[in-house]
């Protein structure tokens, strides 16, 4: 439960229809077992107490009071479980029969909830027992308490007042307006669904889109558990098709065709963050009951699985998939920018890194989608103190494998002139020393750009930006940056998929060499014709810092929750020490640096991450890490 994280469940208990006493000893049996995996939210199946498939015994009576008897049984029989538990099952009130939810915590049943949408078409035929619950609202008397009998109950956890959870039944997801849609803007962040939705052909996937999409659309953990083995098959077949759900992902899925147990941890507060965050998202005023229970506050074991590259999709298919579609984003925003310019020609500073790789392949694509001559593009290369001939050569080779005009500029010669007019002693490699070649090459770029009418292209990418990693109004500056929301572990992929499909060989074997290329702004001198200034030595691994970018900025994770997140997903790839060692450098670096992302240069957004002052991120330059920076201190 710390950090908002909360184990929930969806059991499929093995029933015999009509026999009530048999199925309350399973559903006991799934309780405990789920309990003892420190489930706190369990939800069982529609009617599993009798069974969905009773037809016409639901008119019984003795079906009917056996069923109140087994479900106070199962309160009794569950109080040391440490959950709030959904059970269903028929039950009368005020002389009509409902399909009821059943909530039960530490002995209590805190409330029923009656299923609002009753299916009377094709196999289902409920209508010709239950009535509809809408509008229903009373109190029964269960075991001497008076019980809330209503559709529009909301039971809330008191030890994590954030944990407000929701009921509906089956037929009401499948429904135009489920009850789901205004227990959401009530508050409620987790829904749960019993249910009894037989198998048909492709209905699995029809049922499985159903749980993603509305857990998607209402920003709330979803956790669907559908009958299974023990219903009639006298005309339809039950497969126990459960599912957890978190804002349109699925966690957590059973096997169909057996009675299964599925678990999952959802993070309650990460979805709180997303509804701040979506200004649509708006909450409504009309009453619902709130239903206090309690569970013990304890950390949650996570099970759920954080991936170490939260950019890049992790199956290959989609990964290249993705990579196609954000080169297109990427090439299209340039292609509008220089269509609406009229600019034929494009300038791109070319160092044989990664950035300027993967913005010359874009800018590539947008000449080629507008017809207009590669051999416009005008590719400089720049050598200076810290250049090694791994990097030039890559870079003069790659221009000439993709038909560009070559340009070098030596710059050594210049920037000595500087040092002598700024009187800077070119023996001290301090940052004036640096700053002055990446000064020194914007320049020569936007000049070449004015001598040809053209455009610069940026090469920056999302990380740099995030860190600062960049020269003010040096490479930090161009007039386009069409890596400027592409964070460095997706720049690798991109490049990688190119040289994967180009299906040119000698290219590839280029842009396999430039990824291979330790990443450098090469402003020292090498040593022995090595590189000399790796970034990743002196501002810490990019894996790490795009993981804290992403958990900080897509989900508002505090830096406590990113640390224990960031343990999860490198462990066996970074020390606990290391993460702990670069987070707060991550954070000193994002909170100082906001100036140098306060003045951007246009460019495309491709992620749900971008820091753009006229989209993502307004944020003041000016503005203090210190709380931040006081949490990682704690740890």
């Amino acid at each position: 439960m710390e950090q908002g994280f909360i184990k929930v469940g969806a059991g499929t208990p093995e029933v015999r229809v009509a026999d009530c006493a048999y199925n309350a000893s399973q559903i006991i049996q799934v309780i405990r077992q789920m309990g003892e995996e420190q489930a706190k939210v369990i939800v069982l199946p529609e009617l599993c107490i009798t069974a969905y498939t009773c037809g016409d015994l639901f008119w019984q009576e003795r079906l009917l009071e056996e069923a109140k008897e087994q479900l106070l049984l199962i309160a009794r029989e569950t109080r040391d479980v440490d959950a709030l538990v959904f059970v269903g099952l028929p039950f009368e009130f005020e002389n009509k029969l409902y399909n009821a939810a059943a909530a039960i915590s530490q002995g209590v049943i805190l409330g029923l909830v009656p299923k609002v949408h009753i299916p009377n078409y094709n196999e289902y035929y409920e209508a010709r027992y239950f009535t509809s619950g809408r509008d229903v609202e009373g109190v029964v008397e269960l075991g001497g308490q008076e019980v809330p009998f209503s559709a529009e109950q909301m039971f809330v956890c008191g030890q994590m007042p954030r944990l407000k959870v929701g009921v509906e039944i089956c037929e009401d997801l499948w429904a135009a307006d489920p009850p789901s849609n205004r227990l959401a803007l009530q508050g409620a962040n987790l829904i749960v669904n019993l249910s009894a939705s037989d198998e048909l052909a492709g209905k699995e996937a029809y049922r499985r889109d159903l749980v993603r999409g509305q857990s998607a659309r209402l920003l709330c953990g979803y956790i669907y558990s559908s009958a299974g083995e023990g219903e009639s098959t006298q005309d339809v077949v039950y497969g126990g098709h459960s599912l957890i759900g978190e804002n349109g992902v699925i966690l957590a899925e059973s096997r169909r065709f057996q009675n299964d147990i599925i678990y999952a941890d959802l993070d309650v507060f990460r979805l709180d963050e997303e509804r701040r965050r979506m200004s649509t998202f708006q909450p409504e005023s009309s009453y619902y009951e709130k239903i206090p229970f309690s569970l013990q506050v304890q950390e949650t074991a996570l099970e759920r699985t954080f991936s170490p590259d939260p950019f890049v999709p992790e199956d290959h298919g989609d990964r290249e998939q993705r990579c196609d579609e954000i080169l297109n984003i990427q090439a299209m925003g340039l292609k509008q920018r220089l269509k609406h310019t009229g600019c034929r020609w494009a300038v791109v500073g070319l160092s044989g890194g990664l950035d300027s790789t993967l913005a010359l392949l874009v800018t590539a694509r947008a000449f080629d989608m507008l017809g207009i001559p590669r051999e416009n593009i005008l590719t400089v290369t720049m050598p200076c103190f810290g250049t090694t001939d791994r990097t030039y050569q890559n870079a003069c080779n790659l221009s000439r494998s993709m038909g560009t005009t070559l340009r070098e500029v030596d710059i050594k010669e210049a920037v000595m002139v500087h040092f002598r007019d700024i009187g800077q002693d070119p023996e001290k490699h301090d940052v004036t020393y640096e700053n002055s070649q990446a000064r020194e090459r914007t320049q020569v770029l936007m000049d070449l750009a004015n001598q040809k009418g053209g455009m610069v292209i940026g090469t920056g990418d999302l990380s740099e930006l995030a860190l600062g990693w960049a020269t003010y109004n040096g490479d930090h500056m161009s007039m386009y940056g069409v890596n400027s929301s592409i964070p460095k572990t997706l720049v690798r992929h991109l490049v990688d998929y190119y040289a994967d499909t180009c299906g040119d060989a000698a290219l590839a074997a280029i842009l396999k060499d430039v990824l291979d290329t330790p990443v450098s702004p090469e402003l020292l001198p090498p040593t022995d014709g090595v590189i000399s200034q790796k970034t990743e030595d002196l501002v810490g691994p990019y894996r790490l810092h795009d993981f804290f970018l992403y958990y900080m900025l897509r989900w508002g994770y505090p830096p406590r929750k990113i640390y224990r997140v960031a343990c999860l997903a490198f462990d066996g790839i970074y020390e606990k020490e290391t993460i702990r060692h670069w987070l707060p450098v991550f954070y000193k670096r994002f909170f100082t640096q906001q100036f140098k992302r306060s003045c951007l240069p246009d460019g495309p957004k491709v992620g749900s991450v971008a820091v753009s002052p006229r989209g993502d991120l307004r944020m003041p330059s000016d503005a203090c890490g210190t709380a931040w920076l006081k949490e990682l201190a704690e740890i």
